[in-house]
């Protein structure tokens, strides 16, 4: 007698949203304002705007491009304009900060695109692991999304999940 073997988590009806589908695709880069400072220490214009010039901006087409300064210095706020302004015709999106908030800012415009409405009285499991590392953000924004218009909100997989939201009846 063979036993029919039964797929649960299909017969479920939940609809498993995965975050990593709104991760940036594409290189990441970081432009360190570091680099450009006098002694490490001081931002001189003439120099630094000598050296934006004669800087090979085509090393960053097409990337994602996050502005910062490692170094523990005073850097003027029209610095990190100019140096957006120099990156702006090559990068797809130029963000300041480092590449954690870079990532950050790119998955909260790509989950921008989502609509709730689309999962209205769905029972929805966000995705817990995977192969990046999905900033807390993320989590929060597609919590505040999708709980106007679901029926529930889990995390983890469909198969062991943790319940964060369910519809009161």
């Amino acid at each position: 007698m063979s036993e029919t073997f039964v797929n649960k988590v299909a017969e479920s009806g939940l609809v498993s949203f995965d975050l990593e589908e709104y991760y940036p695709k594409g290189e990441i880069k970081t432009f360190d304002l570091k680099e450009y400072l006098f002694m490490g220490l001081i931002l001189k214009e003439k120099d630094f705007r000598a050296a934006l010039q004669s800087t090979d901006w085509t090393v960053y087409q097409d990337a994602y491009v996050s502005i910062t300064c490692t170094a523990d210095a005073i850097i003027p706020m029209w610095a990190y304009m100019l140096v957006a302004s120099y990156l702006q015709p090559f990068a797809k999106e130029v963000v300041f900060g480092d590449e954690k908030k870079l990532v950050s800012t790119l998955l909260l415009k790509n989950l921008a695109a989502v609509k709730g409405e689309d999962y209205t009285d769905q029972r929805v499991v966000v995705k817990g692991c995977g192969e990046v590392d999905i900033p807390e953000t993320a989590y929060v924004e597609i919590t505040n999304k999708l709980r106007p218009f679901v029926k529930s909100i889990m995390y983890g997989e469909p198969c062991s999940t943790v319940p964060i939201y369910k519809k009161k009846a």
